[in-house]
């Protein structure tokens, strides 16, 4: 018997559940495909959860349980041990259709909008030499925020400016701002879940200026990251994925300087 033939049960046990997954997908896209000819559905992917595949229809992203093609979830899959939104995180890391741009982000506003933000009415986080701007917009009572706020102070050279909405309550953001060193107070409040005392006499606070610019900026949930072109992503992000939205970033304002200075002959406004 030739060595090589020794192989062959290995490489199948290997390849074979793959393939069988890889056939399973194919599968339920042709049947999704069958059942609602009208509706333009690009790719059918595994979730970690067992018999629920996501249908990608362009940016939307819906759930379906295998073998049946009647109904659509829409809305975020969640994995509550490790206090991270899947939904989110896959539509900022998805690959691009055939034909379509890369698309990573769950929303976009126009770049100016986010240079101009009152810094003041932010919890202000140097790290590095501050030279890249990421606004985050945070609730103290959030988990998922909290598990955010690991991932952030991961980051190099960025200030992260931290935007309290009080989705869960207000108490607790506002015995943040009021502390006597509200940068403790914060940092406290989402490492170890340390609240302020509640004796802290109350002071003029941001929270209903807060809770409008994220309105403006369309953001209802927390946490809620704004990359300083504009993108916008939802959920909690690994610190590489959001290191790679800085860079991004960071490349598209330059190309930008680039074309006012040849265009106009200046920068643009920072």
């Amino acid at each position: 018997m030739r060595p090589w033939i020794n192989w062959i049960p290995l490489l199948l046990a290997v390849g074979l559940p793959a393939a069988l997954a890889a056939r399973a997908e194919d599968a339920m896209l042709a049947q999704l495909r069958k059942a609602h000819p009208g509706t333009r559905f690009d790719r059918v992917t595994p979730t970690p959860v067992a018999g629920i595949y996501e249908v990608w229809m362009g940016d939307n992203v819906a759930y379906v349980r295998r073998g049946s093609t009647r109904y659509l979830i829409f809305g975020h899959l969640y994995d509550v041990r490790h206090m991270r939104d899947l939904t989110a995180s896959r539509k900022a890391s998805r690959p691009a259709s055939d034909g379509e741009p890369l698309q990573r982000t769950t929303g976009t506003v126009h770049r100016q909008a986010v240079a101009d933000v009152p810094v003041a009415d932010a919890i202000v986080a140097t790290q590095g030499n501050g030279a890249r701007r990421l606004l985050v917009f945070t609730d103290p009572a959030c988990g998922f925020c909290r598990e955010l706020d690991k991932e952030l102070r991961e980051l190099r050279d960025v200030t992260v400016l931290h935007y309290l909405v009080p989705f869960q309550g207000r108490a607790l953001p506002e015995a943040i701002w009021c502390a006597p060193d509200r940068d403790a107070a914060y940092r406290r409040v989402m490492t170890d879940g340390t609240a302020p005392q509640s004796s802290i006499s109350a002071c003029a606070m941001p929270l209903e200026r807060n809770m409008a610019l994220a309105g403006r900026l369309g953001i209802r949930v927390t946490p809620t990251l704004v990359f300083a072109d504009g993108r916008i992503t939802a959920g909690v992000l690994p610190s590489a994925e959001i290191e790679a939205g800085l860079a991004r970033a960071a490349d598209g304002l330059a190309r930008a300087d680039g074309i006012a200075r040849t265009k106009y002959g200046t920068s643009r406004k920072r």
